[in-house]
């Protein structure tokens, strides 16, 4: 119990899912080191979001796999062996805040919870406003000819779309991993509004000129 006592935890960083898919994964010796963020390196995370998926298997295997979704992006939380017991509870639905550390495998990036507790849904809203006063709007540092950028790519990646019957937005934020889920969303819409795309189910859209 000694060793206890010396043992230093990483500080958890209270961020956006967005803003984990903006920082780059370190690798060394083929191993996940840390997510670099700006001048952070960021290791333990802390999120509040909605559980909006759970997966638990059946097999010899053992592993429960959630969704999560905090209005900016969703990510994965993944629980394997003896920790499935603590979290066997915790449904679909529910709003929870999330301390876990960051993994990254096979290109994607995932958190192994330490802590997944219910919270009441009005904490998502209490967390969004306590993170844009400790930074200012991602969108304000990004230049104007970035924007125009990052609206041609959406285009393009929407009317190339077109023989399948349109693309799932998703779809559009897997493939922009530079861009912020926030920001693509934010255009998806502005294309909506203009009538230049139209969605002909929730979630999917094509391209209308």
């Amino acid at each position: 119990m000694a060793e206890t006592g010396q043992f230093k935890r990483n500080i958890a960083y209270k961020l956006r899912i967005s803003d984990i898919f903006l920082g780059k994964p370190v690798i060394a010796d083929e191993r996940f080191s840390f997510l670099e963020l700006g001048d952070k390196k960021i290791i333990r995370i802390n999120l509040i979001g909605n559980i909006v998926d759970k997966f638990e298997s059946e097999g010899e295997r053992k592993y429960i796999f959630f969704k999560l979704d905090d209005g900016s992006g969703q990510i994965s939380l993944k629980v394997f062996g003896e920790d499935i017991a603590k979290f066997k509870e915790i449904t679909q639905g529910l709003t929870v805040i999330v301390i876990g550390v960051l993994r990254h495998w096979n290109n994607e990036t995932y958190i192994q919870p330490e802590i997944i507790k219910e919270q009441d849904a009005k904490y998502l809203l209490v967390r969004k406003l306590e993170l844009e006063k400790l930074q200012p709007q991602r969108t304000s540092h990004i230049e104007k000819s970035q924007i125009i950028a990052i609206k041609d790519k959406i285009l393009e990646l929407i009317k190339n779309a077109e023989e399948e019957g349109g693309i799932e937005k998703e779809q559009i934020i897997l493939k922009l991993k530079e861009t912020s889920p926030e920001i693509i969303n934010q255009e998806i819409k502005k294309f909506l509004e203009e009538g230049i795309i139209f969605e002909p189910r929730p979630g999917k859209v094509r391209y209308l000129g």
